[in-house]
């Protein structure tokens, strides 16, 4: 590995930023396949995420009075199974 000075490396850091700045994107750029572990871990945080916003969701409902068994309907289990994965966090 070749070491760089400071001055390489700004001037190389202005470089990526101009082309960043000037990219346009051209027909099929958002359609390019995500490398397999990229993939993995995006899929990874969109789980996460909808887990996050679903317990919310189950916080809200329940704050509104909503039972477990509508809860459960609303995301297609039981009243029982959403009790018990939810009811710690409500």
């Amino acid at each position: 590995m070749t070491r760089r000075s400071i001055a390489e490396i700004e001037a190389r850091a202005g470089e990526f930023a101009d082309a960043f700045e000037n990219y346009d994107p051209k027909p099929g750029d958002l359609d390019a396949p995500l490398p397999p572990a990229l993939a993995v871990r995006l899929a990874a945080w969109r789980r996460d995420t909808a887990e996050r916003e679903l317990a919310e969701a189950v916080r809200a409902a329940r704050g509104q009075r909503l039972s477990w068994r509508e809860v459960g309907e609303a995301i297609g289990t039981s009243g029982e199974a959403a009790r018990q994965r939810y009811a710690a966090g409500v």
